[in-house]
């Protein structure tokens, strides 16, 4: 390159002469010097910088060939060394690009990354100075990431901190980058100023991602970790602010506000800090982070202590800051549950549970506890009131109470029957704890007179549940205070004037079933029947069932205990009336106790008759029970044989499973009555309802009473029958047995039939009256025919069966017809 430039000897090539005839004509067309330029890149250098040279010196604004040529020339120093004297020429081209295009970014964003590649600290400064200098202020943001990235190679503080500044004044969005910055060089008290700033400024949006929660964690942190690093910001104020500005984090900025104290050395202070915090903070998680640094610190105060008297020796000075701060220590532990329950006060200050704990934690100081119930009264708004606000009044009257204050109790009750409760339930409860205190001081009179006052309808008598009228004037219609008031008149007054307070309540149509039962009992005991029947009326007719069960059977029984049989038709008149719309839960209990009064006082048939309709009548799950009583009655009163259609009704009414109970027990009562004929009629019916697969114990039973009255027919057909049900069920379920199981099932039904042959002696039926007929060889004998699927297999069975008389009296007439 020097050779060339200096002499400027070039050589040339025939293939050359064409762009050089070209440029010669057109020495102001880039094009023509650009083909020039191709052309002679394919060859050595030398030629192709003395024609870049020459192009630039014809069109020194070109930005193409300035670039082109630059390009290369970088390229080229790649592999020279810095301290080659080429790389000065290669700057020379530079400055000369730039003398004609100081305008071009590219420019000089390559030359500043060339400088700072050569590793010329102070040249490459200049240079950006220079790029941003002559640029325009828009095309700055092309340079200053170049210079920022430069800045951070080489760490130069001073340097750094006011390139960082200027960058600022042109994007002061960035200044988190020289936050950053200044963290990581230990500049902590600028970065703070910094960070406070972007805090302050309402309209800054991070870059980076952090939200300003964030930002005033961080800058929390740098306060309380340097105190001594950071003078220019006044940080109690500032962490004070931030208390207020963001009540999510109340917890961490309290401590990090002790802790600044805690490295400033200034313990004091600190425990002022969080004694503040324990009793400012408004959320429980916030309290226990508090409350365990807290303690923590105190911890490490007094193995401070211990280890410096470890150190020191002993002296009564150290002695008795080291008891002091122990003792303090304990007290804060024990202040504990008092300091959280003031957290949760601080939330809601109208919470009544909260209320009554504190006064608990203050059990056994008179003074606390009553400071704490008259701050409680004061502070809850009935209406905001969460919990029963009447609990709290009385254990504030119970307190006093317990203390033998009884004058002071009577007035804490006296100001709780006026608060205007939210539910009437409340102020009801007030006035029989009042009542209650005293009867416990036995107080009667004045018992009487409270619950007198309490119950006394004001004049207009408003609804129960008029929410516009204040609960004073609804509390006459709480049942629970007519209830103690009459329990009360019972035990004191006398009878007429109990039976008054239940007429009223009566009046007042807010009894219950229980004071029915109960009024109806003292009228009982005091030879009032007619007037206990008549309550019971009342009661009946102002309940639906379910309530009303318990009035009619209390009042069923007591009628027929009463009158028996004397008032039969009145007594089939309540019961009918009882009946009438009775759910099918409830109406068993009903039809026994109607069954009864017509079996001891009435028609046995009547009752039959009650019995059946009790059949229908019942729940599903009593039918069966209910048939049970049924047949068991029957039985008692019009014998067995009444119960034949008893049994055909329950197996057409009930499920599956209890038809064939009660299809068994029908069985075998026919066969107890010798009804053979009947009783398999019975199996036969029932088989309908016993799937073999699950009812093995019908099967069984059916089998034996075949081997017992049956013969090798009937026996045959109890198979068939058996494998009839069988497929009917496998059928309906969906499911197939598999081949190979139904044969096996079939062939051991078959031996087990054969089985039975060899033990018991079947009697054909072609055979019973062999010996009274005549022998026709010609006669066809039908009893061997059998089903196809059985001929192979009981083939053999008929040579083996040995003939047996049959008893004349099996065949009843018919025997005397033979004869």
């Amino acid at each position: 390159v020097v050779s060339t430039q200096s002499t400027g000897v070039a050589v040339m090539k025939d293939e050359d002469i064409p762009y050089e005839e070209e440029v010669l004509r057109n020495s102001y067309s880039v094009k023509s010097w650009l083909r020039y330029v191709e052309h002679k890149s394919r060859g050595p250098k030398i030629p192709l910088y003395t024609v870049y040279e020459r192009a630039l010196k014809e069109l020194p604004c070109s930005y193409k060939i300035w670039y082109k040529y630059l390009c290369l020339l970088q390229k080229q120093t790649k592999h020279w060394s810095v301290e080659d004297p080429n790389i000065l020429h290669v700057i020379d081209c530079y400055e000369r690009a730039l003398v004609f295009l100081h305008k071009m970014p590219r420019i000089w964003m390559d030359y500043c990354r060339f400088i700072v590649d050569l590793q010329l600290v102070t040249k490459a400064r200049h240079t950006f100075d220079r790029a941003l200098q002559s640029l325009p202020i828009t095309q700055h943001c092309r340079i200053w990431p170049i210079y920022l990235e430069f800045i951070k190679r080489h760490n130069i503080k001073e340097q750094a901190l006011r390139v960082y500044r200027r960058y600022l004044q042109l994007a002061p969005d960035d200044t988190e980058i020289l936050i950053d910055y200044l963290i990581a060089v230990d500049n902590l008290d600028e970065a703070a100023l910094l960070l406070t700033k972007c805090l302050n400024d309402d309209d800054f949006q991070s870059k980076t991602g952090r939200s300003k929660h964030q930002m005033w964690q961080m800058l929390c942190q740098l306060l309380s970790e340097n105190p001594n690093k950071i003078h220019s910001i006044h940080v109690e104020p500032v962490i004070r602010q931030g208390l207020q500005r963001f009540t999510d984090m109340t917890g961490r900025l309290w401590i990090s506000l002790a802790d600044y104290y805690i490295r400033k050395h200034q313990f004091d202070k600190a425990r002022d800090i969080f004694e503040e915090a324990v009793k400012s903070v408004m959320t429980v998680r916030d309290f226990g982070q508090v409350f365990d640094i807290y303690s923590e610190f105190e911890e490490q105060m007094i193995t401070l202590k211990i280890e410096q008297r470890r150190k020191n020796g002993k002296s009564d000075e150290n002695e008795m800051d080291l008891q002091l701060r122990l003792r303090r220590f304990e007290r804060l532990i024990e202040r504990r549950p008092l300091l959280l329950n003031s957290v949760l006060l601080q939330q809601n200050p109208h919470n009544v549970n909260e209320w009554l704990k504190r006064a608990e934690l203050f059990k056994g100081k008179p003074r606390e506890v009553v400071n704490t119930f008259t701050e409680a009264i004061k502070t809850i708004d009935p209406k905001l009131a969460s919990g029963k606000l009447s609990q709290l009044w009385i254990e504030f009257a119970t307190f006093y109470e317990e203390n033998k204050q009884l004058r002071e109790s009577r007035s804490i009750f006296e100001k709780a029957v006026l608060v205007p409760y939210v539910k009437v339930e409340e102020l009801a409860e007030v006035w029989l704890n009042y009542v209650e205190m005293e009867l416990r001081c036995e107080c009667y009179e004045e018992a009487q007179r409270l619950l007198n006052k309490a119950t006394t309808p004001s004049p207009h008598k408003p609804s129960y549940y008029d929410r516009t009228e204040p609960v004073q004037n609804r509390v006459y219609r709480n049942l629970k205070l007519w209830s103690l008031y009459a329990d009360l008149e019972e035990s004191l007054g006398t009878f007429t004037s109990t039976k008054n307070i239940y007429y009223k309540i009566l009046d007042l149509r807010i009894a219950s079933p229980q004071i029915i039962l109960n009024f109806a009992k003292i009228l009982e005991e005091n030879n009032y029947f007619e007037e206990s029947f008549k309550i019971y009326e009342r009661g009946v007719a102002m309940f639906k069932w379910p309530l009303v069960f318990e009035l009619w059977t209390t009042y069923l029984t007591k009628f027929v205990k009463r009158f028996g049989g004397h008032k039969l038709e009145r007594a089939r008149d309540l019961f009918e009336q009882a009946l009438d719309k009775c759910p099918e839960q409830f109406s068993k209990s009903l039809f026994l106790l109607y069954a009864k009064l017509e079996e001891e006082h009435g028609l046995k048939r009547h009752a039959m008759s009650v019995y059946n309709r009790a059949t229908e009548a019942v729940a599903k799950e009593d039918k069966a029970e209910m048939f049970e009583i049924y047949i068991n009655r029957a039985t008692v009163s019009f014998g067995v044989t009444h119960t034949r259609k008893i049994y055909e009704q329950a197996m057409d009414a009930l499920p599956d499973n209890d038809a064939r109970r009660f299809g068994q027990q029908f069985a075998e009562l026919e066969t107890k009555l010798g009804e053979v004929d009947r009783a398999r009629t019975i199996y036969i019916h029932t088989s309908q309802f016993a799937d073999p697969r699950n009812c093995n114990q019908f099967w069984k039973i059916w089998q034996t009473f075949e081997v017992s009255h049956g013969n090798e027919d009937t026996f045959r057909e109890m198979l068939r029958i058996k494998r009839s049900v069988r497929d009917k069920y496998s059928t309906q379920s969906s499911f197939s047995m598999p081949a190979v199981q139904t044969n096996h099932e079939d062939t051991n039904a078959i031996d087990a039939m054969a089985q039975l042959q060899k033990e018991v002696n079947f009697v054909r039926a072609n055979d019973q009256r062999q010996n009274s007929r005549s022998v026709n060889p010609d006669e066809i004998n039908l009893g061997q025919e059998e089903d196809d699927e059985e001929d192979d297999d009981e083939a053999g069975i008929a040579d083996n069966v040995v003939k047996q008389c049959v008893p004349d009296d099996v065949f009843g007439k018919l025997a005397n017809r033979k004869s």
